[in-house]
Parts: C-alpha cells; sequence; structure tokens
C-alpha cells in the first residue's frame, strides 16, 4: 500500500517537472521569436544594414532618427524666430516695407557726380530713371525716379514754381478722355491723401502741367509708366522737398 503510494507520488513529480520544463522551453524559444530593434547610426551604409537586419527593419529605425533630428532643428529655427526680440522684429518689418516689390538699386544713395550745374540743381536722367539733386565738391544726392511712358517722354529745363504738401490731383481733359476709352474712369478732383496718386509731396515745374511728385505706386519706381511727370517714393520725395527751394533749376534730359 505504502509503495503504491510512492509510485502515485513520484508519477506526479515526474508530469509537473516536465510540464515546467516545457513552460521554460516554450518561454525561451518565444524570446527571440522576434529579433530586438537594432539602434543603428546614420551615418552606416545600407549594405551593413541589411547584414545586421534581413527585414530592413534597421533602415526605418535610421530614417526615424533622421527624422526626429531634422524635426528638432526646424523647432529650434522657429524658436529663435519667434522669440527674437520685438524691437528687431519691427525693423526687419520697415525695412521689407520700405523695399517692397522695387529694385534696390534705385534707393537713394549720395554718389561722385561731375557737374557744371551749381549746387541745389536737379537734373532727372530719363534713360537711367535717376534724378540727382547737386551737393556740390563732385557729389550728388541720387534718387531712383519713375518717368514718362512711350508717347509721354519730354526733355527741357524748368524752375520749381510751386512746392505742396499732400497736393491735390486735377486730372487734364485729355487723360480723362484717354483713360475713359480704356475703361477706366478718373475722378475730376481728388483731394490730397495717402490713396492720391501724387503722394506725399509735389513740386510744380514752371507753368507746365509736369511735376515731381510721390506716388501710391512704389513699384512704378525705375520704370517709364507716369504721363510725363516725374514720380518718386513718397519718403524720398519729401527729403528732396526739404532740401530745395522754390525757383531751384530742374533739368530733364
Amino acid at each position: 500500500m505504502r509503495l503504491s503510494m510512492n509510485l502515485k507520488r513520484s508519477g506526479k513529480a515526474a508530469i509537473a517537472a516536465i510540464a515546467f520544463a516545457s513552460l521554460a522551453s516554450a518561454a525561451h524559444a518565444g524570446r527571440y521569436t522576434e529579433k530586438p530593434p537594432i539602434m543603428l547610426s546614420p551615418g552606416l551604409t545600407t549594405p551593413w544594414v541589411m547584414q545586421l537586419q534581413g527585414n530592413g527593419a534597421g533602415i526605418n529605425q535610421t530614417a526615424r532618427a533622421q527624422k526626429w533630428q531634422q524635426q528638432q532643428r526646424q523647432r529650434k529655427a522657429y524658436a529663435s524666430k519667434r522669440y527674437q526680440p520685438r524691437a528687431a522684429q519691427r525693423k526687419v518689418v520697415r525695412r521689407a516695407a520700405k523695399t517692397r516689390g522695387m529694385d534696390p538699386a534705385f534707393l537713394p544713395a549720395t554718389v561722385a557726380y561731375s557737374t557744371k550745374h551749381k549746387k541745389g540743381t536737379i537734373i532727372v536722367d530719363t534713360s537711367s530713371k535717376y534724378l540727382y539733386l547737386v551737393l556740390g565738391n563732385g557729389q550728388a544726392r541720387r534718387y531712383g525716379v519713375g518717368v514718362g511712358k512711350q508717347g509721354f517722354e519730354w526733355s527741357g529745363t524748368q524752375k520749381i514754381s510751386r512746392k505742396a504738401k499732400w497736393p491735390s490731383w486735377t486730372p487734364p481733359k485729355e487723360m480723362i478722355a484717354r483713360e475713359r476709352k480704356k475703361g477706366r474712369i478718373l475722378p475730376a478732383y481728388m483731394p490730397g491723401g495717402p490713396e492720391n496718386p501724387m503722394g506725399a509731396r509735389g513740386l510744380y515745374l514752371g507753368s507746365t502741367l509736369y511735376r515731381i511728385h510721390g506716388t501710391n505706386q512704389p513699384w512704378t519706381i525705375g520704370r517709364a509708366m507716369s504721363s510725363g511727370c516725374i514720380r518718386m517714393r513718397n519718403q524720398d520725395v519729401t527729403a528732396l522737398y526739404e532740401q530745395v527751394r522754390v525757383g531751384a533749376r530742374v533739368i530733364v534730359m
């Protein structure tokens, strides 16, 4: 009886041992059914990656690492712009607004300029689209200008007969009729202001209909697009206005 019980116990222990061994073996085998991911340096070439991981997972890991690095660089670049001092941001915006739509070659500059004409004389070179204010001592202040389009060119010598701030505009009847044929209706009169095509300042030339004036279309500076008047940026014509007097000589060539 006692022997029978011992045999039973031995059999149960053996079965338990076999079961435990089977579970351990299964767990050990399952541990490596999936290869662990391999973290690779972006500098490794594709052949090495293919040797280390045949199913291409290593390539994906490398691509993800490179993408993460790129995102980090983009975040840093964005943060540096976002948190730039406000004064610096405003300076950049103002500088962009001043030159928007205009060739920087036509921005004001003090240049060497040899001429027999006296200080204070204005010389407009319509071919190069520059206006020169003679400063004397072989120098001139140069400004970019817009000039008369084809059929509206002119040349000659006049004197500034009048100066006006934010001049009004009374289009000539010929201009009104000409623009009406194009489908554009001009007003008979427009008071001075930012929307007025005469701009911020006007320098009237003798008894003619021509003048040197500002513009609300700064992108036309450096081009032949006017009906004969000499256009300048508002900030440039304002500077010129302060430097010349009524009676100053203007030479258009």
